[in-house]
């Protein structure tokens, strides 16, 4: 892979990678037409497949995580991906050396809160693959979905911190027909589970009706209980937070007004899923 982008950096036009952990749905392909259009005639579309353990934590999902690598090297071929790069955790971590990895990347400043307090050793996985993957694929432009807001903002931090010379791109959420955001773990959901995950959405749909109905501000508490309320009404439906903050410090608000972002993360059983969206 690295050879390949050598090669491509003595040629003209860009190359634009679309990082994943695989079982590709329409969000992903998304990524990859977007990734394409941007990469133009010239330029070289990589998708990365790779589940990456580091960002897993005990007792999450890293072994169960779905898999299909026939199918996704069809989509990714249908989209208009160049190359895939589909390393195995030995290449990636260095394990057929028998030499441990000890080498991390870590952002301290947005990787707070939310994400990083249910799933304390999530960006610091995130950060170090993503890192690990700008060096090998060596990329001019990244792709990733607005889904994961926290995560794109830890990886754009990331990438100016350090000087990588790549443009992180972050495209709108993909839905399903009923608002909810696509993700490789809908798959887990039982038909039951399945219909009550619209609460997502109508959790943002509630906050949005609040604001847009308030001359003023809304306290942020007031927000969250009925927030929390609305979830509690679905029997499979577990909370696990739901946070109003400023979309570019990340940091949450005590009186929420419009433009302000909302993120939220529900169990429909031992599935979690997420979502975001501005106010």
């Amino acid at each position: 892979m690295q050879r390949l982008a050598l090669e491509w950096r003595r040629e003209r036009g860009p190359t634009v990678v679309v990082p994943t952990m695989g079982y590709l749905h329409e969000g992903h392909q998304s990524l990859v037409r977007r990734a394409r259009k941007k990469a133009g005639e010239a330029g070289k579309v990589v998708v990365t497949i790779f589940v990456n353990r580091t960002q897993f934590g005990p007792g999450e999902d890293y072994r169960r995580y779905p898999r299909d690598e026939r199918r996704d090297l069809r989509l990714c071929r249908e989209c208009g991906a160049d190359v895939v790069f589909l390393p195995d955790d030995a290449e990636m971590y260095d394990a057929q050396r028998g030499s441990e990895f000890s080498s991390y990347v870590e952002e301290t400043a947005l990787a707070r809160g939310m994400e990083a307090d249910s799933r304390p050793m999530h960006f610091k996985g995130v950060a170090t693959v993503v890192a690990k993957l700008f060096n090998i694929v060596m990329p001019d432009i990244a792709v990733f979905g607005a889904k994961d807001f926290q995560q794109a903002a830890v990886i754009r931090r990331m990438a100016r911190d350090l000087n990588f010379p790549v443009k992180i791109d972050v495209a709108p959420t993909v839905r399903e027909a009923d608002g909810l955001a696509m993700s490789s773990r809908n798959a887990y959901l039982t038909p039951d589970e399945r219909a009550q995950a619209t609460v997502l959405i109508r959790a943002l749909g509630l906050a949005r009706d609040a604001i847009r109905r308030t001359e003023s501000t809304i306290a942020a508490s007031r927000l969250k209980q009925r927030v929390a309320k609305l979830v509690s009404s679905e029997p499979f439906a577990r909370l696990d937070y739901v946070e109003f903050f400023d979309p570019d410090t990340l940091k949450p608000i005590r009186q929420v007004g419009k433009g302000a972002q909302m993120a939220l993360a529900v169990f429909f059983g031992k599935t979690r899923l997420i979502d975001n969206g501005k106010v």
